[in-house]
């Protein structure tokens, strides 16, 4: 609970630690955010890390001219954290999915699992571009992708796409309404609504899973 806490008290007050931290740590800043980003997208066991709302950030803090912090960079550093999670997360998947699974039901939760095998079934291809919008699929999908539901080229060619799209349409959001007073005033409020909107593909998702189930039975 209080692990839960710290986590939430983060990701509302994202703004102000990536000011410390860019602060404390110069340079090595572009490091931290290659290894978060990364993480959240290739370590299966890590899809609690902020995605979305931490571009968006990103994007803002970018725009102060007196952070220092270059928006070109931070797109080559996210796209490429992005991208290479991707695939390590795939070849995870394929060489050694089905094993991890059954020996670390815990940390690779079969539920999370189930919802992005879901969005498989539904979307097909399309998931991997879906997906990087979405918390936790977006962890998940690669991996599940690497277990079988796609073969590797395939696989490529969406990856890229979505990973472009991405940075592309997040960072620069950030960079250009991050620091609109009134947003900058209610960024808490901001951030709550970026991830609220980024798991409404989620939740429908489940609803109709619900649904679906419901019927059948």
């Amino acid at each position: 609970m209080d692990f839960l806490k710290q986590a939430l008290e983060f990701v509302l007050h994202l703004q102000d630690h990536l000011n410390q931290l860019l602060q404390s740590y110069g340079g090595w800043f572009y490091g931290l955010l290659f290894l978060v980003i990364f993480a959240e997208t290739g370590l299966v066991v890590t899809p609690f890390l902020p995605g979305d709302s931490l571009l968006f950030a990103i994007g803002a803090l970018a725009a102060d001219k007196a952070s220092g912090l270059s928006l070109a960079t931070c797109a080559v550093v996210i796209a490429a954290a992005a991208f290479l999670g991707d695939n390590v997360n795939y070849w995870v998947g394929k060489l050694a999915g089905k094993a991890l699974v059954k020996r670390f039901p815990n940390l690779i939760k079969p539920a999370h699992l189930d919802r992005t095998h879901a969005f498989f079934e539904r979307y097909g291809g399309k998931t991997i571009l879906m997906a990087r919008f979405v918390p936790i699929v977006r962890t998940f999908t690669p991996f599940v992708a690497g277990m079988g539901a796609m073969n590797y080229g395939r696989f490529l060619g969406y990856s890229v796409t979505a990973t472009l799209l991405w940075v592309g349409l997040v960072l620069p959001a950030g960079y250009f309404f991050g620091n609109i007073p009134a947003i900058k005033k209610h960024f808490e409020l901001v951030v709550l609504g970026i991830i609220f909107v980024s798991c409404l593909p989620m939740v429908i998702e489940l609803w109709r899973a619900k649904r679906a189930g419901g019927k059948r039975g």
